[in-house]
């Protein structure tokens, strides 16, 4: 097993600015001039709350970014994705990624967090996101996740049961050949969390074929994300089966989705062979990927943008870093488990 450092949180929170985390960086230098993005603060918020011995400017971090997410909460549940530096909301309230990320960090903090203040916060802003059903498989994906939190510490939450047995029959779809084990014609972004919802949600409904189907997806593309011994995820143009395959540009994000999906699996199985899954993406930050690069700068606690042919994208942004500290962090805990 590849022994990660411990989650540094220090740059993650040089990014923060008075309504949140800022999205892009100069290398370690928060581009300020590019605002806010409601992905990246409720992944800002699911990485926060899920610390088990937060430090007081973590817990500061997890309040801030709720407080963000519940400026972005339409009535109807739907978030708005982008802010300006100054505070001005941008575009329309939407049922995509961005909402199935706050369900996913509001269901987190309900389940874990200790928080009075914050919980009586989230509560009912989690109430009425659950109320969306996304016709989007990878918004709907994430919301399972916040979901199913939900549901392992109250297994009678209408709201949680009703949006996962939604995702489980927007989700439970055929694969395209024996060949190409996946629902869609092409790998796109986030891969990794199609297969882990569908697990999620199958095992809550009691699905047994769709958690077996799921399994069979993840250890597929896992298969062909490391036949050289080490983790080359899909990059960001994608991949198709009728096409040859890029090497770059590799995402953090990637590599995160991998982690999480793979220790699902390893839950729901008990099998040991998907702790190796895990390991291989700790592995790709470290430097065990196609270039032999360390994916984050040690003194900063930053997480670089991408794999690039040329070597590391330098740029050290809050997804990138968000990736970075979730798979450091699932690494920390599953070893104090053992």
């Amino acid at each position: 097993m590849s022994h990660a450092p411990p989650p540094d949180f220090a740059h993650l929170l040089s990014l923060s600015g008075p309504l949140g985390t800022f999205e892009h960086a100069d290398h370690a230098r928060a581009r300020i001039e590019h605002g806010y993005c409601t992905d990246d603060v409720a992944r800002v918020l699911l990485v926060t709350v899920r610390e088990t011995q937060p430090s007081p400017e973590v817990r500061e971090l997890a309040s801030s970014s709720l407080e963000f997410l519940r400026g972005a909460q339409g009535p109807d549940g739907r978030v708005v994705n982008r802010r300006a530096a100054l505070g001005t909301w941008l575009g329309v309230a939407t049922d995509e990624d961005c909402w199935g990320r706050t369900v996913w960090s509001l269901g987190t903090l309900v389940a874990r967090w200790g928080d009075d203040e914050l919980l009586a916060l989230a509560t009912p802003m989690l109430e009425r996101s659950l109320t969306v059903v996304s016709p989007w498989p990878r918004a709907m994906a994430f919301a399972t996740f916040g979901a199913a939190e939900v549901l392992d510490r109250d297994p009678s939450h209408e709201g949680a049961m009703t949006l996962v047995t939604a995702a489980a029959e927007i989700l439970d779809r055929p694969e395209r050949s024996s060949s190409w084990r996946w629902s869609e014609d092409r790998l796109a972004y986030a891969n990794p969390a199609l297969p882990e919802a569908m697990m999620t949600a199958g095992a809550i409904v009691g699905n047994d074929r769709m958690v077996q189907n799921a399994l069979r997806q993840l250890e597929w593309l896992l298969d062909l994300s490391s036949g050289d011994g080490h983790l080359s995820v899909t990059p960001a143009e994608g991949r198709s089966e009728h096409r040859a395959a890029p090497k770059f540009d590799q995402q953090p994000i990637e590599v995160a989705a991998m982690s999480e999906a793979c220790l699902r699996a390893h839950a729901l199985t008990g099998d040991e062979d998907w702790i190796k899954g895990h390991d291989l993406c700790v592995g790709w930050f470290l430097g065990q990927n196609d270039l032999g690069a360390p994916m984050f700068n040690a003194e900063t606690g930053g997480g670089y943008d991408g794999l690039t042919a040329k070597g590391p994208n330098l740029n050290q942004g809050a997804e990138s870093t968000v990736a970075l500290l979730t798979t450091f962090q699932q690494a920390r805990q599953l070893e104090l488990a053992r």
